[in-house]
């Protein structure tokens, strides 16, 4: 069964910018459909990203994303360390600084990365991110998965695969 995981972007930007939590909130109601039937799912690092704003997402979050919905990223530390090893080898390309934030513990992206590649076959990560192959000031998501054959789609693009409206 395919699972999509969430990047914190899926969240943060369909609450700041496309769905509003006030608005939309049949958006919001597929969304905690869809967790809890374990079709969307994320890692801590991502829980730890969207709970450190004290704001009406992190308390829709805490009140409707069933309590399994965020994996523990320890269990994939092997292949986080497969993303760790690609990021380093392109240093001739990105900058140190852009390398750092990538690999920054406190970070969700390598870690979410590092968590697919742990099962490319099931789990595609869910994220707004758009390919920037030739920026060499910031590592995207799209690019460590085009590296390391990890499919990765939008908000939009999983809702259509998965043949969902609302």
């Amino acid at each position: 069964m395919r699972i999509y995981v969430a990047d914190s972007n899926f969240f943060i930007q369909a609450h700041r910018a496309n769905y509003p939590l006030d608005i939309v909130v049949s958006f919001w109601n597929k969304v905690k459909q869809l967790a809890d039937q374990g079709i969307i799912i994320s890692i801590d690092k991502v829980k730890k990203e969207l709970f450190d704003q004290n704001d009406e997402l992190e308390t829709w979050c805490r009140e409707n994303l069933p309590p399994y919905f965020f994996k523990s990223s320890d269990d994939t530390i092997s292949y986080y360390t497969q993303v760790c090893e690609w990021a380093v080898s392109r240093n001739s390309h990105y900058l140190p600084r852009a390398i750092d934030e990538f690999l920054d513990a406190e970070e969700a992206d390598a870690f979410l990365v590092g968590f697919a590649l742990a099962d490319p076959a099931n789990r595609m990560i869910v994220t707004q991110e758009i390919s920037q192959p030739n920026r060499r000031n910031k590592i995207k998501i799209p690019e460590a998965c085009d590296a390391l054959n990890i499919r990765y789609i939008n908000t939009i693009g999983m809702f259509r695969a998965l043949r969902e409206t609302f």
